[in-house]
């Protein structure tokens, strides 16, 4: 009945499936989580909204260039979710200082504190590229 080809092809199926339900799934709980109210009443994606808003008239053109310039290397599909991040993260600091505008201090902060580890040997990369001293930021690698 079942033998030889179309049984492994029907089992190789099976897991495939099986792996990619999963995955989906395990993408699709954690956005549901960080949609979650905290004990403030809060989500974290309502607190990353709340502070691009209150910052939005603090960017300059230079520090948008280079946002969009460190989340070049993010795949296409999830940039826009990377660039919300890491903007969230770099207005909650600006808020947090009371600046009066997002500067390439601001922005280095809140791209390593907003990505994790792995993502720092690109940023030290593209900002020795741009000839920029980040040696005062090594304590938050």
């Amino acid at each position: 009945m079942l033998e030889g080809w179309f049984l492994w092809f029907i089992l190789f199926w099976v897991v495939f499936l099986i792996s990619m339900f999963a995955i989906g799934g395990f993408f699709m709980f954690r956005k549901f989580l960080q949609r979650m109210p905290k004990e403030d009443g809060k989500s974290d994606l309502d607190w990353q909204d709340y502070y691009l808003e209150k910052t939005k008239h603090l960017w300059k053109q230079n520090e948008k260039d280079l946002l969009e310039d460190l989340v070049e290397p993010v795949p296409e599909l999830f940039r826009d979710v990377a660039r919300a991040k890491i903007a969230g993260k770099i207005g909650q600091l600006a808020l947090k200082e009371n600046a009066s505008s997002i500067t390439l201090d601001l922005v280095i902060r809140g791209y390593i504190l907003a990505t994790p580890k792995r993502d720092h040997k690109f940023l030290i990369k593209r900002l020795n590229e741009k000839q920029i001293d980040f040696s005062a930021y090594k304590a938050l690698f």
